[in-house]
């Protein structure tokens, strides 16, 4: 279901990725469950995005390499505290998939969905998209290397459209 997951775990742990924050997500799925079975890294659930910024600031004061994994209308929970990674100048990997795009079924998602890259951009993050599951694992890659805030979008098209079926469903 999720092809780029295992690509992207293997590029977490080539980069020596300890620390993994995450709030619950179907579109992370794969890619929590990878983490969270593998011995060299610790996954964190969070109640909230934002202490996944806190989280990441101790792992990296700690010398710890993390990443943070969330949903797009979970962005907007970050946004002040964002400033933290302006201020202190670390480098936070963020891996985002995007709801609220083209054939979302909750109107809830979109405004958020819209406005992720900007607020991101607005914050000094740098923003890097996925359009295909082959473009997944090699910009996590690159996010990983830099030396800067950066965050990867994940476009809805790469992890499926959810219908209100699946959520009636789970």
């Amino acid at each position: 279901m999720q092809p780029w997951a295992g690509e992207v775990h293997r590029e977490l742990a080539r980069a020596g990725v300890r620390i993994v924050g995450y709030v619950p997500d179907a579109g992370h799925k794969r890619l929590i469950e990878l983490c969270l079975a593998d011995k060299s890294m610790r996954a964190v659930v969070l109640t909230t995005e934002e202490e996944g910024i806190g989280l990441a600031a101790g792992a990296w004061l700690g010398g710890a390499r993390s990443v943070l994994l969330m949903q797009s209308s979970g962005v907007g929970n970050t946004v002040n505290v964002l400033g933290l990674l302006k201020t202190c100048g670390f480098p936070l990997v963020t891996i985002v998939t995007m709801r609220g795009e083209a054939g979302e079924f909750n109107s809830w998602q979109v405004p958020m969905g819209g406005g992720t890259q900007a607020s991101f951009e607005t914050m000094g993050v740098a923003v890097k998209r996925a359009s295909a599951a082959s473009e997944v694992a090699p910009l996590v890659a690159a996010a990983l290397k830099a030396d800067q805030a950066t965050a990867v979008l994940i476009s809805q098209k790469v992890i499926g459209i959810k219908s209100f079926q699946d959520q009636t469903n789970q």
